[in-house]
């Protein structure tokens, strides 16, 4: 894969304090972020790690993507299969103007992108803005940083067609989500879930587990962001969330 910073702008995003708009160059193309330690650390997973990785044989497979940022994702997807149909959802309007303008910056075709959260129904929702990739729908807890977001149901967008990948990564609404569109997961090929455990609130590891096991889906999972190494003794906790996970589901 051919490299995506220039030493330049490698050590920029290095060296600039959290929060602070920036214009990178990546893959050659120019691209504005909100801050340069998420955007270092989704580079990480997504073009050296690559986590989202799938294979199909189709030249334009359909992926949806559920929490696309500010378009890394997208440009990986992009990358993979560059005639790939892509629909993706980003409800904070602050972090969709930079994914509007990264995705122009490339001339992405075939890239629907909706200024919409998912949510077990259509409404309205307070969503805390975190300024990066850790925005989420507000807690009783959050009192700052409060924007109003438009949801949709993501069954809508599975019925009735293939789905070669779908990537749910919304901070703690994925079990509502996938509670609302679990009868339709039958079209979907392939599953990646970041799965987020609040301190506060019933843990839903269990639930997701079954209804992927019940549309058929094995899954693989891994540890990433919140870790506590004594787990006994003490629980780590980062912004609200005392666990996260990601779950991997295919189809043998």
């Amino acid at each position: 894969m051919r490299k995506r910073f220039t030493d330049k702008d490698h050590e920029l995003l290095r060296k600039t304090p959290r929060y602070t708009e920036l214009s990178v160059h990546f893959f050659g193309n120019k691209i504005k972020i909100p801050d340069s330690a998420s955007l270092l650390f989704l580079n990480h997973e997504l073009f050296e790690l690559e986590i989202y990785k799938f294979s199909t044989v189709k030249k334009e497979p359909l992926i949806i993507d559920c929490g696309a940022n500010i378009g890394l994702s997208i440009i990986y997807f992009k990358t993979l299969y560059p005639d790939a149909k892509l629909i993706a959802f980003e409800p904070d309007k602050n972090i969709f103007d930079y994914l509007q303008f990264n995705i122009a910056s490339f001339d992405f075709q075939n890239v629907e992108l909706i200024n919409k959260g998912l949510y077990k129904e259509e409404t309205t929702l307070s969503f805390f803005s975190e300024g990066a990739d850790g925005g989420r729908i507000a807690s009783d807890n959050d009192n700052k940083a409060l924007i109003k977001i438009s949801t949709v149901k993501l069954s809508g967008y599975l019925k009735n067609q293939q789905v070669d990948f779908l990537k749910i990564d919304i901070e703690g609404a994925e079990a509502d989500v996938l509670i609302e569109c679990q009868d339709e997961l039958k079209n979907v090929k392939n599953i990646f879930i970041e799965y987020h455990s609040f301190s506060d609130k019933p843990q839903t590891l269990s639930m997701i587990l079954s209804i992927l096991q019940n549309n058929g889906f094995r899954y693989y999972i891994e540890h990433t962001g919140v870790k506590s190494n004594h787990p006994f003794i003490n629980i780590e906790n980062y912004v609200g969330f005392d666990n996260q996970l990601n779950i991997f589901g295919y189809r043998k």
